[in-house]
């Protein structure tokens, strides 16, 4: 899994998170005030999120740093010149900025990771979304801890 989300930030110039997605990742993956201890196996991705560009969107926020900057502004005319800008593109993710971008059609492609396991707490990613966005499969990758990657792009 590890390996598969370092291949996907490869992928893209730089990481776009919200506050809370940002402050997560900061404070497990950010060298060297680790909050956790971390297995020998997340360190290539440790290394490499901590060294890809970050932009984050938040409203509450005065500063960040860990090779971020803020977006301000309205988000969609704020992502759709991010998304201008020459190179290989954006990786995101969170919970509640997936939404608002789905809400605008500024997602160029969904990958969502099946875990098994049954939490039945948690956020549920897409809730509210005031329309559907049909999506077609573009890739399917197992994983031998019985996780499935699906790669979907939506249909225009």
């Amino acid at each position: 899994m590890h390996r598969h989300a370092i291949e996907n930030l490869d992928q893209a110039d730089a990481l776009l998170f919200g506050r809370v997605t940002y402050e997560m990742m900061e404070a497990a993956f950010r060298p060297p005030a680790r909050t956790v201890a971390r297995h020998d196996w997340m360190e290539p991705f440790a290394r490499t999120i901590d060294a890809a560009k970050k932009y984050v969107v938040s409203s509450t926020l005065d500063r960040v740093d860990w090779n971020a900057e803020l977006v301000r502004g309205d988000l969609g005319t704020a992502v759709q010149q991010l998304k201008r800008e020459p190179g290989k593109g954006l990786f995101m993710g969170g919970v509640k900025l997936p939404l608002a971008l789905a809400e605008l059609g500024l997602i160029d492609e969904y990958e969502f990771v099946v875990q098994p396991r049954l939490a039945g707490h948690g956020p549920t990613l897409f809730a509210g979304l005031s329309k559907h966005v049909d999506l077609r499969l573009v890739s399917r990758l197992e994983f031998g801890s019985g996780a499935v990657a699906m790669r979907y792009e939506p249909r225009r």
